[in-house]
This record gives structure tokens, sequence and C-alpha cells, in this order.
């Protein structure tokens, strides 16, 4: 499954709004950011990304419950990720979801009474199994991507 970061890592784009520098305590799975974000809190089901974090880095949504208690130095990046990228992350998973099996093993081979041959699949010339959706999706990504992040 590809993750909101992976696909924003790949973009070279986290749609960040704001940065936010400073200590941060995580209590009880929940990091209070509420008061230190710009322009007051973040809106329920927002997107933010938690950077410097030895347990805790990567994207949630606000109000994130599942983060390991810690205080850390590091940063909060308020997100606007547009509804466009959210549905091509479905599309990328359903598609990767689709010819899983493809991607893995891009090779049927069959032997019998010591006669063996390999036939090539679909997606036997793709760069890499893991990263075909890369490909795949390339024109509908490069819509999307920065050239720096």
């Amino acid at each position: 499954m590809i993750t909101l970061s992976d696909l924003c890592g790949e973009l070279r784009n986290y749609f960040t709004t704001a940065h936010v520098f400073g200590n941060f305590t995580v209590t009880d799975g929940r990091i209070d950011i509420e008061n230190i974000v710009p322009e007051g809190s973040l809106q329920t089901g927002q997107f933010f990304r938690i950077v410097g974090s030895i347990f805790n880095d990567g994207i949630y949504k606000y109000p994130a419950t599942e983060l390991v208690d810690e205080t850390f130095n590091g940063a909060i990046w308020t997100m606007a990720v547009p509804a466009d990228v959210i549905r091509l992350l479905d599309d990328i998973n359903t598609w990767d979801a689709k010819y899983a099996d493809a991607l893995d093993k891009p090779y049927t081979s069959e032997s019998f009474g010591g006669y063996s041959y390999s036939i090539k699949g679909k997606f036997a010339d793709e760069t890499a199994g893991a990263d075909a959706w890369k490909k795949q999706f390339a024109s509908r990504l490069n819509r999307w991507r920065k050239i720096r992040a």
C-alpha cells in the first residue's frame, strides 16, 4: 500500500501551508498543536506532517490519536492536500492491489520432463515491481510534482 507520505515524497510536494518549529510533546497518543499553528487550530481532518521526531515522523490527519508519547525538537508542517491528490492516491492503491501478484512475479515459469521455460508478463519491463506505480501514473503525478521539496 502506498501512503500519503510515500506519494508526497515522490512528488517532493507536501502541500505545506506553514512550518512551525519548536519543542513538541506527545501525551496519551496526542500532540497539542492547536495553539501554536499560525492562524489558530488545524481543521478536523486536515493533514499535518511531523518532522524531527524519533517515533512519529510522518503525515497524520488532525486530530491524530495514535502517536507514540515523546518530547522532541522538530517541526509541524500544516498541509492543504488537494482532493485530486487523495483521489490519485486511492487510484494508485486500487491499481497496485489489482496488479500486486503480477508486479511481484513478472515472469511465468513452467517446467516438466527436464524442460523449462519462462514467459515475460505484462510488468516484466517495469523498472521495479514496488515502484511500477510511479511509471503507470507518471502523467498524473507530474501535475503535482515539484522540482525541489
